[in-house]
């Protein structure tokens, strides 16, 4: 039956009004990858999936007010993005970490080369972050984001979303230059 609704704009349509097959089938067709999102900004995976769900319901409570002028997929991931962002500033209100010893981590720009470790251990590196540094870099590197829009949404000066983005990188380059000299170590 869900195969009568190919065209998207009808089966939104159709959840809009409350139809729980076409619900279902939106969020089967998206969970994945929003909670690939969730994941990128919640650790641990459970609390994720939560996250997904409460954004899914957000979604389902919204659907009527999407505009259908850009991607569907891009408004839930937006969506996301905020239960994410909701969700760390009720557990823990954002804490910026001030002080990083550049010169000790002995690095001023990042190396774009493509990565040679596996995305699990990207992700962890990702978590080991503080979480003001680690919303800000996946809000601008991940998701997009202007430092404009995420200092409104983090209520935060653009300033310091610069900072805190670069800090991130250079946090992240520094640990993964750090696993990659222990692999070749061993």
């Amino acid at each position: 039956m869900i195969q009568l609704y190919t065209n998207e704009k009808k089966l939104i349509q159709k959840a809009a009004q409350g139809d729980r097959k076409s619900q279902k089938h939106l969020f089967d067709k998206h969970a994945p990858k929003m909670l690939s999102v969730c994941r990128q900004y919640i650790s641990p995976v459970e609390t994720a999936e939560e996250i997904m769900l409460n954004g899914f319901f957000k979604t389902f409570t919204k659907l009527d007010s999407f505009s259908h002028q850009g991607s569907f997929e891009g408004w839930v991931r937006r969506i996301m993005v905020r239960e994410c962002i909701d969700h760390l500033r009720k557990k823990d209100p954002f804490k910026f970490k001030d002080e990083i010893d550049e010169q000790k981590i002995g690095c001023e720009d990042i190396d774009e080369e493509e990565s040679d470790l596996p995305l699990d251990l990207i992700q962890e590196c990702v978590d080991n972050l503080p979480h003001g540094y680690k919303s800000v870099f996946m809000m601008y590197a991940v998701d997009g984001f202007k430092h404009k829009e995420i200092a409104q949404a983090l209520n935060i000066s653009e300033n310091t979303s610069k900072t805190q983005y670069r800090k991130a990188r250079i946090m992240l380059q520094a640990e993964v230059q750090q696993i990659r000299k222990q692999r070749y170590e061993a």
